[in-house]
């Protein structure tokens, strides 16, 4: 008998995206009901967006799942912005109530689908919420309970935008998590530094400050959204 591969392809699991999304509304939407409205206008780590235009962004996404409005370039980054840009006079409740909406009804739409290009959509809203987390200089940006659910849709998504092969040693997890596509030509990656850290490789978010051990590929390699 072979031995196991923890690189090889598992079946998609449809329910993953909504339990990430679900559980985000959960931890997400009491903090930001409750936030002074100032904090809405502190900047993240997305280039020229604020917290309130971070989150007009994913309640727009997630409700164009919802609706079926998935036009080619959906998601491009100048659809975001013009989606951004027509909630601009929205009051901040609308803004909210739209992303709440999204979390609750676009995980049952997404695996119906059985799109899996969706589930880095769903990737990308707990990544968001990190960006809002760390804006408002909250613990527990990119990491946190919604974890468990992230990190396969993290390798999933790691496998279908073709990064390369890497093994990542994080503090909780018993075994390295295999990351990318591995090749015959090329050694596999490593990764030694804690979860957060990973998460902002990943996702092309600022390192300062961070600490952490990567060999055998480049940050911007591992990137998936680029």
């Amino acid at each position: 008998m072979s031995e196991h591969n923890p690189f090889a392809a598992t079946g998609r699991d449809p329910g993953l995206p909504g339990r990430l999304l679900r559980t985000e509304r959960n931890a997400l939407m009491p903090l930001l009901r409750t936030a002074p409205r100032e904090r809405f206008e502190l900047r993240t780590a997305c280039p020229g967006w604020t917290v309130r235009q971070v989150l007009a962004h994913c309640g727009a996404a997630l409700i164009r799942i919802v609706e079926g409005r998935l036009e080619k370039g959906v998601f491009l980054p100048e659809a975001n912005a013009k989606d951004v840009a027509e909630r601009e006079d929205w009051p901040l409740e609308r803004v909210l109530d739209e992303l709440e909406q999204g979390l609750l009804e676009a995980g049952p739409v997404i695996a119906r689908q059985g799109d899996d290009r969706l589930d880095a959509v769903a990737l990308g809203e707990w990544v968001h919420a990190g960006d809002v987390r760390e804006a408002f200089g909250e613990l527990g940006a990119y990491a946190g309970e919604s974890a468990e659910h992230a990190l396969p849709l993290l390798t999933a998504t790691s496998r279908r935008r073709g990064t390369p092969g890497l093994r990542a040693h994080l503090p909780d997890l018993p075994v390295p998590l295999p990351l990318g596509n591995p090749c015959a030509e090329r050694p596999l990656a490593e990764f030694r530094g804690d979860l957060p850290t990973l998460i902002r490789i990943y996702t092309g978010r600022p390192l300062v400050g961070t600490r952490y051990e990567l060999s055998g590929a480049t940050e911007k390699e591992l990137c998936i959204y680029r």
